[in-house]
């Protein structure tokens, strides 16, 4: 009698149970499996294969939330906060990039969670403080300082924004002038005199007097208010040419900026849970 591979593999069954158990297994009709479970199913060889019906492709659920959400307000993550947080969600501030994460998934007193669930206010800066910082300190030509000042008009406090556009428009009408000497006054302002030649006639005379200071009212970042800021006015006169370069030097602007993160940092506080503290720091990676 000729062996087939099935009858050399197995010894002969001499009370017929094997036969039994095949004409059982080839009976048996095949029935759906149902998500979101794990089956044990017994393979035609007498080995147990596990079947995980457990994962989102079957279920078309993920197993948990998991992601970072970038948000660019404090009303913002607030209402992500209020929809995805819980008692145990852990909050750090994070002086030093300026950035507030939310862990809405973090750590039990007695439990591990998995701390992938995360929401993120990322400050932007506004395109005012921008265009001021951008230009901080840089000495700029007569025409190029007056556009300046004309296009941020808006910003300035004091001198007022009408003062500073009369300035602007006297330098913008003295750039052929001769500036000759400068004189600091009692007030703090500066007068420079310049002599202008006027289509080859007698030369004509005056002076310009700048500010010792600017205040400017400029919100640091998107969706803040705007605060207080100095700036001293610089220049270089050159003697020998007769030009004017102008600037001004912002005075100590992390501290705007660290009072403005400080008080954003107070409304995220203020909107939480009380029992959830906002920490000086930031979560674990």
């Amino acid at each position: 009698m000729t062996l087939n591979r099935y009858d050399a593999a197995m010894p002969s069954d001499l009370n017929g149970t094997q036969a039994v158990i095949d004409v059982a297994m080839r009976a048996a009709q095949p029935h759906q499996l149902d998500p979101g479970f794990i089956y044990t199913l017994v393979t035609p060889g007498g080995g147990v294969q596990k079947v995980d019906l457990t994962g989102p492709e079957h279920t078309g659920v993920p197993a948990r939330k998991s992601g970072t959400t970038l948000v660019r307000d404090v009303d913002s993550f607030l209402a992500y906060f209020d929809k995805h947080g819980d008692d145990n969600s852990e909050v750090y501030a994070d002086v030093e990039n300026r950035t507030i994460t939310a862990v809405l998934d973090a750590h039990t007193a007695g439990a591990a969670r998995w701390g992938g669930h995360r929401l993120e206010l990322r400050l932007r800066p506004t395109s005012a403080w921008s265009a001021w910082m951008h230009a901080d300190n840089k000495l700029m030509s007569q025409t190029a300082f007056a556009e300046f000042i004309e296009d941020n008009l808006v910003d300035l406090v004091e001198p007022t924004a009408a003062t500073m556009l009369e300035l602007a428009q006297s330098f913008e009408a003295t750039t052929s002038a001769e500036f000759q000497s400068s004189q600091r006054l009692d007030s703090g302002q500066r007068r420079f005199s310049y002599v202008e030649d006027v289509q080859a006639k007698a030369g004509r005379k005056g002076d310009i007097v700048i500010p010792a200071h600017l205040v400017l009212a400029l919100a640091p970042f998107e969706g803040t208010d705007r605060y207080k800021v100095t700036a001293r006015f610089k220049y270089r006169l050159d003697r020998q040419e007769g030009a004017l370069k102008l600037a001004f030097k912002i005075e100590r602007p992390e501290d705007t900026l660290a009072a403005a993160f400080e008080d954003i940092r107070t409304l995220v506080d203020d909107g939480i849970p009380e029992h959830i503290a906002v920490l000086n720091g930031a979560p674990s990676r």
